[in-house]
């Protein structure tokens, strides 16, 4: 079983990142960062991108981690942005029941996308 099916498939990925944006947005360390961004487009593109990590169906069509990001780059974002972000996904999946392991899982993969994000 994939763990896009473990945690709950559609759904609850659809529910975890509503959570998560709520809680970014809310966030005055890096709430600057969504200014002017489209969130529904932004949410329907991190639902399939957590999808397709996840072992679920290939939803995600969005640009690649790297070039997604490097505008961001330009206007400060930085490892204690990425720190603050993986904070409020944890939190998330804590809130909404997810296992310990299943968590530790999902921060990996996460971690794993650090050196995209940021640009290295």
């Amino acid at each position: 079983m994939s763990l896009y099916e473990k945690l709950g498939g559609a759904n609850a990925i659809q529910s975890l990142v509503y959570i998560f944006y709520n809680k970014i947005l809310l966030d005055d360390r890096i709430n600057d960062f969504f200014r002017g961004t489209d969130m529904d487009k932004l949410i329907e593109k991190q639902k399939g991108f957590l999808s397709m990590v996840l072992g679920g169906p290939q939803l995600y069509t969005g640009k690649n981690l790297r070039d997604a990001h490097a505008p961001l780059l330009k206007i400060g974002l930085n490892d204690s942005h990425f720190d603050a972000v993986a904070e409020h996904l944890q939190a998330t999946m804590v809130e909404l029941g997810v296992g310990a392991d299943d968590i530790a899982t999902v921060m990996n993969i996460a971690e794993s996308t650090r050196k995209d994000v940021l640009g290295r």
